[in-house]
């Protein structure tokens, strides 16, 4: 299970190694490079296609950069997503939880029941499993985090209503 500590440890490293793989960047798009019965496989950025958040996922204009799905045995996979001012997700859950890394703007978080929580670059948001909650931008500043998240029996989110405008006000 993938918990708090390891999510920061891999982050901290994924940053660290961007930094090491600047060099090979001039490389080919994708690289698989082995050695000693290992491989490391490097998705360079760009690589994949850029796509709009569904409308029946998400309110406001969405965008969402796929930046790694590991493959079996591995679960995990982790996308950096951008909130437009005023876009937002609908209610929804995870199986195995969700963490979030803000990396731009402000925006918004909220659980069942609980208030809504501001969050800004830097910040570190963790739901739990099967925790009800929602995420996107404040009304007029976009926000853009890497979501990760674990896949149990092949599904990684449980969608639910939206969440109205009505909830959306922070008052």
């Amino acid at each position: 299970m993938i918990t708090r500590r390891l999510v920061l440890a891999a982050a901290s490293g994924l940053v660290g190694g961007l930094a090491a793989a600047g060099d090979a960047a001039a490389q080919s798009p994708n690289a698989t490079t082995q050695g000693r019965n290992e491989m490391m496989q490097i998705t360079r950025a760009g690589s994949q296609p850029s796509r709009k958040g569904p409308a029946e996922y998400f309110t406001g204009a969405v965008r969402v950069d796929p930046m790694f799905q590991a493959g079996d045995p591995a679960r995990v996979s982790g996308g950096h997503v951008t909130f437009e001012p005023g876009a937002r997700t609908a209610w929804h859950t995870h199986p195995l939880g969700q963490t979030l890394i803000v990396t731009s703007g402000l925006g918004w978080v909220q659980r069942e029941g609980g208030p809504i929580e501001e969050i800004r670059p830097g910040d570190v948001v963790w739901f739990p499993a099967s925790l009800k909650h929602w995420h996107g931008a404040t009304p007029t500043t976009a926000m853009t985090h890497i979501a990760i998240t674990e896949s149990q029996n092949g599904k990684n989110v449980d969608w639910m209503e939206k969440v109205s405008d009505e909830q959306y006000q922070r008052g």
